[in-house]
C-alpha cells in the first residue's frame, strides 16, 4: 500500500503532492448536475457573464474534493479506516475552468486513538494551489489511520497449518 501508517506520520510533515489536475467545463458541469446544484454561477456562462467573477465559476465542493483527492496517494491509500471530519474549509480565491491545481498537505497533530489500539487521528491540513501560485482552498481534516500491524509470530504461516 502506497499510503502510510499512523506512526509515519509527524506534526510539520508537508507533502507536496506531485500529481496536478487541470480543471474542465465538463468537470464542473457534470458534479453540479450530479449533486443537484442548479445554481447557474457554475452551469450559465451568459448569467456567469454578468457577475463580477465575468464567467463560470467552478463548483466549490467539486474543487474541496479534487483537493482532498489529489493528497489520497501520498497519504492515506489502503491505510486510512475513515474520515472523521472536515474544519476551517475556506475558499479564498474562485476556480475557474481551465485553471491547473496542485495540492499541498500538512500534518497538524498525530494522536494514537484512546477506544482503538490499532488506529489513531492524524489532522491535515490540506491546500489547493492554482497555477498562478494562489491558494484556492484550504480545509483541517481529521482521518482514522491503521497503524503498523503486529507482525505476525514467528513460524505461523497464513494457512494456520504446518510447512
Amino acid at each position: 500500500m502506497p499510503g502510510l501508517f499512523l506512526e509515519q506520520f509527524h506534526e510539520g510533515q508537508t507533502f507536496e503532492h506531485p500529481v496536478r489536475r487541470t480543471v474542465t467545463e465538463t468537470d464542473n458541469v457534470l458534479f453540479s448536475t450530479l449533486t443537484m446544484n442548479p445554481q447557474p454561477l457554475h452551469l450559465d456562462a451568459e448569467f456567469a457573464a454578468t457577475t463580477e467573477f465575468g464567467r463560470p465559476l467552478v463548483n466549490s465542493l467539486f474543487t474541496l474534493g479534487l483537493l482532498i483527492g489529489l493528497s489520497v496517494a501520498d497519504t492515506t491509500l489502503g491505510t486510512t479506516i475513515a474520515n472523521l471530519g472536515m474544519k476551517t474549509v475556506e475558499f479564498p480565491k474562485p476556480v475557474f475552468q481551465g485553471d491547473t491545481i496542485r495540492a499541498r498537505s500538512i500534518v497538524r497533530s498525530v494522536r494514537r486513538s484512546r477506544s482503538r489500539p490499532d488506529a489513531g487521528v492524524v489532522e491535515f491540513e490540506h491546500q489547493a494551489i492554482n497555477q498562478r501560485g494562489e491558494t484556492v482552498a484550504l480545509c483541517l481534516r481529521a482521518a482514522l489511520m491503521r497503524a503498523t500491524p503486529a507482525p505476525s509470530p514467528a513460524g505461523s504461516s497464513a494457512a494456520g497449518g504446518k510447512d
